[in-house]
């Protein structure tokens, strides 16, 4: 019996320690699983992140290539000697900036809009200060289109924009009465803003030209603004005419002071004192300003209401207010020239509009390379970026020898 008994107990004690062992080994196993688990956890995080990483280090690099790509065609450009960073004076992440981050990132989606003129200004003074928005952004020039109707050379503008989205803005001002909207592939898709009735020489050209700078001013990373009609045509490649703009000091406005009927012929002595015989200049209507200057532009209040009651034909406003303006305020923002080039040498009231047989290499090589001017304080041979005026017929010329003239 106590054999037996002695038996029992040693199996007893047997089964509770294989119990105890087996509890032990589930534990063990348990937490070995635990722990491959966590471990598997954490290295997907961090392969995730590095993928992350390594995109939008690619992506970066790539639009800094797209930029930089065609250089060869800066040999021609001798005022273009050193190298240009894509964006100075980046300004670190700070986390009080959040919200103004978050709306430096906000371009408008749409164009179309209902706001007046008063509240389009207004809209624009709320948009943050763009030294505040430098932190990863990359600067883009605004091409603001002031025309009638449809862009007759916008093919040739296809092939100039085509592979730098990213770069650039468009902006069409337009009749209002003009509703056409072009192919959903095209660049020019739904970029019309909200335009008024424009008059030649009236204070309405002049509110077009505001209402363009203010519609473009809504985007912050738009940096430099040129303003073209539907006759120009660009004269080097996207990345010669990018680089230009955005390395460049200063604003483009042509500015002179014409002793003439035709200039202070014009002057209307009941703007004085605000505006004196002195501060009164002439120049040329295509302009292109840097954003500081534009947002002047848009937020002047006091030049505006003189040159809109005392400005009327025979004196034009988009021959007088801007330059006279940017005189009074800001004449160091200024080149004091105008990347636009046109052809007077015909005389009469308007400039030459070139046709279909006057297309030849000769034509734009005397435009391209037939000047010197300042370029950032130093001589260039490359002074003008567009020409006017093209007529529709050039059309099909431009587009067989863009290649060879005009570098794309």
């Amino acid at each position: 019996m106590e054999s037996e008994s002695s038996k029992r107990e040693m199996k007893q004690c047997k089964i509770t320690i294989f119990v105890k062992n087996l509890s032990l080994r589930i534990r063990r196993e348990a937490n070995e699983s635990y722990f491959h688990l966590t471990t598997t956890f954490i290295l997907s995080l961090w392969m995730v992140l590095f993928v992350v990483i390594l995109v939008f280090f690619f992506h970066y690099h790539k639009k800094k290539y797209i930029i930089s790509k065609d250089s060869n065609y800066f040999s021609q450009l001798n005022a273009f000697q050193d190298s240009f960073p894509l964006s100075s004076n980046l300004l670190p992440f700070n986390i009080s900036n959040r919200r103004s981050m978050q709306r430096c990132r906000e371009a408008p989606k749409e164009l179309w809009h209902s706001m007046s003129d008063k509240e389009l200004f207004w809209q624009v003074s709320r948009v943050p200060d763009f030294h505040k928005c430098q932190y990863n952004r990359t600067p883009k020039v605004a091409f603001m289109f002031l025309t009638r109707g449809r862009l007759p050379l916008a093919p040739l503008w296809e092939r100039f924009f085509k592979g730098y989205e990213g770069l650039y803005s468009i902006y069409l001002h337009t009749s209002p009465e003009f509703i056409h909207e072009p192919p959903e592939s095209s660049v020019f898709y739904k970029r019309r803003i909200p335009s008024k009735p424009v008059e030649w020489g009236k204070n309405t050209m002049i509110d077009a030209e505001r209402r363009l700078l203010a519609n473009a001013l809504l985007d912050v990373s738009n940096e430099r603004f040129v303003l073209l009609s539907e006759t120009c045509i660009p004269l080097f490649n996207f990345t010669t005419v990018y680089n230009y703009l955005v390395h460049s000091k200063y604003s483009f406005l042509s500015s002179f002071d014409d002793p003439r009927k035709t200039g202070r012929g014009r002057y209307n002595k009941r703007m004085w004192p605000i505006v004196s015989l002195s501060d009164w200049r002439k120049g040329s209507q295509w302009f292109e300003v840097h954003r500081k200057l534009a947002l002047e532009i848009v937020s002047d209040e006091t030049y505006y209401p003189i040159f809109k009651e005392h400005c009327r034909p025979p004196c034009y406003m988009d021959e007088h207010y801007l330059v006279t303006l940017v005189t009074k305020i800001s004449p160091d923002m200024t080149s004091n020239s105008s990347i636009t080039w046109v052809d007077w040498s015909r005389g009469g009231p308007h400039p030459t509009m070139f046709v279909r047989n006057d297309i030849s290499e000769a034509l734009f090589n005397r435009i391209k390379h037939g000047f010197n001017c300042i370029y950032n304080d130093r001589i260039s041979s490359v002074c003008f970026l567009f020409a006017r005026k093209f007529h529709p017929s050039t059309l099909e010329p431009l587009l067989r020898m863009a290649q060879d003239l005009l570098g794309f």
